[in-house]
């Protein structure tokens, strides 16, 4: 039913083009130079389409330095073949829109606010950004938020962002350094993209509280932040869920920053800010209000990265979560990371997180990191259930002792089996494999669950590990069939 859903919405973002006419942005006065500012050439080409029905706005060979730039109702952008839309250092007298107020206390400030980015919009429908152009961000948008420069003038920190709107496609384009986001698409319904590449220093594509999405043919890499990411925060100031999401046949990595763009990716970098590997994974979390709900991962690989993580801390539903066809190499993490966690960032009274429903099949890894296992773990009173993983092939490096498990008792805030229960120091914690530390097994370690499938399991390791292949503590109902061990 999902999949014939997502077909539907598919065909129709595709039939549903903005109006014939064309509007040059040349012929608005921007120079295309890599010198002039472009944008009020670029924003006055867009009112003229958006107040004549609609149209398509095109920028053609050049590199367009621009500030903020205001998409419309009806209106596609299109960046041409050797295009590149550049955002332009702040001066003294020019710079971005400043971020708009907005609530940050269940989520941080770059989830809050959407006009302090390179390109955004608000409450609109029938958008279109396409083409085989490059919007760059390099050495301008930042992660940070509310600081100024030396100036006094807000930066932008993402490329682009949208809030509230419908029926939006992005097609066919690059990102490169693209600061906290190369997307943040919030309260976005109907939406397709496909086929664009983002190589950049924080997250890829952040997907929170929208509906009917799909994201196909997409090649991500984020070497210090997720690189494809559901959300589904309180940024709207309500709850509204992020379902019927089909997320298929793209590609993640956590290489050095513009090394994939460049064609050449490498592994110089070796950790990310928070002090673990290199991220560029597929998640789902971490702010998580309104609901994971239908959500469709098939036919994706995972390079040089974290693993699979499906999170929800504070208060969401996470439910018919399917995942196949999966190749991973070189994790540095878990390679299936399940959190039902208790940091309930959330109005006072928020109901409680929960997770019934995940199907993960035919998932490959090879050269797994030995400390963190596959991880499912929930909070006392509060169980991850229901989830199912089957047709599964792990190689671990292996290597670890027991020693290193006992070792860092006393010593790691939070650790599985000491059993902390619900709202206790530790649940609260940033929900990452690092942060439970190096588990008791190496292969498997599933915590407070029920109703635990696992079937045609294969597991190996490349060096002999002390720690046995599976922990369960206060697992209920876990049932392991046709499982084959190598170590």
């Amino acid at each position: 039913m999902m999949n014939r859903i997502l077909s539907i919405l598919a065909l129709m973002l595709c039939a549903g083009t903005a109006g014939a006419e064309t509007y040059n942005v040349k012929d608005f006065g921007a120079k295309g130079d890599g010198c002039s500012i472009d944008s009020p050439a670029i924003n006055a080409a867009i009112e003229k389409a958006a107040g004549e029905g609609g149209g398509t706005v095109v920028l053609g060979e050049g590199t367009y330095l621009s500030y903020s730039i205001h998409l419309r109702s009806g209106v596609t952008l299109r960046l041409e073949k050797n295009s590149t839309l550049k955002a332009a250092a702040p001066t003294a007298t020019e710079g971005y829109d400043e971020a708009e107020p907005n609530d940050s206390h269940y989520q941080d400030f770059g989830h809050s606010h959407w006009h302090n980015s390179l390109i955004w919009g608000e409450s609109l429908h029938d958008v279109t950004l396409e083409g085989e152009g490059l919007i760059d961000g390099t050495g301008v948008l930042t992660r940070w938020g509310p600081r100024r420069n030396d100036k006094g003038l807000p930066p932008a920190n993402k490329a682009l962002a949208l809030k509230d709107c419908r029926r939006v496609t992005l097609r066919g384009l690059s990102f490169r350094e693209c600061g906290h986001f190369a997307l943040l698409l919030t309260g976005v319904d109907d939406l397709l993209i496909e086929d664009v590449t983002a190589d950049t220093n924080r997250d890829g594509f952040d997907i929170d509280c929208c509906e009917r999405v799909v994201v196909r043919n997409c090649r991500v890499n984020t070497v210090n932040d997720d690189a494809i990411v559901l959300k589904c925060s309180y940024a709207l100031g309500r709850e509204k869920p992020t379902e019927y999401v089909l997320i298929e046949n793209c590609h993640v990595s956590g290489y050095d920053i513009g090394s994939l763009l460049d064609g050449t990716p490498t592994t110089k970098t070796e950790k990310a800010p928070d002090g673990d590997g290199p991220t560029g994974r597929i998640k789902l979390g971490t702010e998580s209000n309104g609901g994971f709900r239908h959500v469709t991962i098939r036919d994706c690989t995972f390079n040089h990265c974290r693993g699979l993580a499906l999170e929800t801390v504070d208060g969401a539903e996470m439910s018919d979560i399917d995942v196949s066809n999966v190749t991973m190499n070189d994790i540095c993490n878990s390679p299936i990371y399940i959190r039902l966690g208790d940091r309930m960032r959330a109005p006072e009274g928020f109901h409680a997180s929960v997770i019934d429903g995940i199907r993960i099949r035919n998932v490959q890894v090879t050269d797994a990191d030995a400390r963190y296992a596959c991880l499912i773990a929930g909070t006392e009173g509060h169980p991850v259930r229901g989830v199912s993983i089957e047709n599964l092939s792990v190689t671990f490096q292996g290597g670890l002792t027991m020693d290193d498990y006992r070792e860092q008792r006393g010593v790691n805030p939070f650790f599985i089996p000491e059993a902390r229960k619900a709202g206790e120091p530790g649940e609260a914690r940033y929900p990452e494999p690092s942060a439970h530390g190096i588990q008791p097994a190496w292969g498997f370690s599933i915590s407070h669950a029920e109703n635990i499938r696992l079937c045609r399991i294969r597991l190996e390791t490349l060096r002999h590990d002390e720690r046995p292949a599976f922990y369960l503590h206060k697992a209920k109902k876990v049932k392991r069939q046709k499982v084959k061990i190598r170590n």
